[in-house]
């Protein structure tokens, strides 16, 4: 059975009432409440801490501190993959308005919303924000919640040090999520909220459980082993890229993002690469990418893409839904190539990891 990829003008969408994820719903687009969700403190299962693992406080708590709205560009309901029920949704340049900030959400922000067997629902979001002065800024956000009703975003910057909106790279701001299927907008509105400063308990926290013999998704890429080597080929893959969105010095060193505009690939898989995502690089001894991104292979499959690593030590990992003829990808271990230049871009090859 093939994935089904919805390209936005034939989406049929719903939007969560609080701000989780596209629900499966036959109603009507429903607007969010202006504030929902439970006063307690929201207790993240340590496997997906969100960088708050002592509790997530009530976004609405807090202060508005800005709003960003994005059209829709894609979104792929991937299916059930070895971490849960997997969607993914690539962003269009938006807008950010505030009191303190205002700027541009920049084109190819992604979305990634794991949903597993008992209602939990996890979100990561990797996006870049280009400020009114042009100053870039590297945002990756972490969220759960006990059920759609109640997803909290918990949101980090990589701002310039030496910028006027370095005051994001310290402080504490958590955020709603809506996807709204009569504007087909994502928005998120973000407050500045006070941390808790010791671990909830009792009736004052909501705590995140998960269905056991499930993995967790991880946060970061897979390191190789020392004994690992390249053995056969898997693919070829050229890629096509946007110019670099440099951060430059921030809180992480140096941060640097090369936005992905689609490309193709060939060998054991053969299809496309959708735009959308990017090379998100940290240019600080030593170097790193983490490069995040999309596959659509020539039968339809979708398969989320990481590429992480040291410069010489790169490995990819893979998610594709678990009756798919790709499923071998979840489990296998595999190594890739430094990126070489080619026409518009770089070209990798990735291959099987030997021992």
């Amino acid at each position: 059975m093939r994935i089904r990829t919805t390209i936005l003008g034939a989406a049929c969408l719903v939007v969560c009432t609080v701000g989780a994820g596209v629900a499966a719903d036959q109603g009507a687009a429903r607007p969010a409440p202006a504030s929902a969700g439970s006063p307690r403190v929201l207790v993240p299962h340590e496997s997906w801490p969100c960088g708050l693992p002592g509790g997530i406080p009530n976004p609405e708590t807090g202060t508005l501190l800005f709003t960003a709205v994005m059209p829709l560009e894609r979104v792929a309901d991937i299916g059930r993959t070895q971490y849960g029920r997997r969607q993914v949704v690539v962003t269009q340049q938006g807008t950010v308005t505030g009191a303190r900030l205002s700027g541009t959400v920049m084109t190819g922000g992604l979305d990634f919303e794991l949903t597993l067997a008992n209602g939990v629902v996890e979100v990561e979001q990797i996006l870049v924000l280009r400020m009114g002065d042009g100053k870039y800024v590297y945002v990756r956000t972490a969220g759960t919640g006990a059920d759609s009703k109640d997803v909290r975003i918990v949101m980090d910057f990589e701002a310039p040090n030496a910028s006027e909106v370095a005051w994001l790279n310290t402080g504490t701001y958590v955020a709603r999520r809506v996807l709204d299927a009569a504007a087909k907008t994502m928005t998120l509105r973000v407050y500045e909220v006070s941390a808790p400063v010791a671990p909830a308990s009792g009736d004052n926290a909501i705590r995140i459980s998960k269905p056991a013999g499930v993995p967790p998704q991880p946060w970061d890429y897979r390191r190789a082993a020392a004994i690992e080597k390249q053995g056969a080929q898997l693919i070829v893959e050229q890629v096509t890229l946007s110019p670099s969105q440099s951060v430059g010095a921030s809180k992480r060193g140096n941060r640097n993002i090369i936005p992905i505009t689609g490309g193709e690939l060939t060998g054991r898989i053969t299809g496309r690469v959708l735009p959308g995502g990017a090379d998100y690089q940290n240019l600080s001894s030593p170097a790193t990418i983490d490069a995040r991104y999309l596959w659509q292979t020539t039968d339809g499959e979708i398969i989320i893409v990481r590429n992480g690593g040291a410069f010489g030590s790169l490995v990819p990992t893979f998610e594709v839904r678990v009756e798919s003829p790709y499923a071998w990808l979840n489990n296998g271990l595999y190594l890739s190539s430094n990126p070489g230049k080619a026409p518009g871009g770089v070209a990798l090859t990735f291959y099987d990891s030997a021992r």
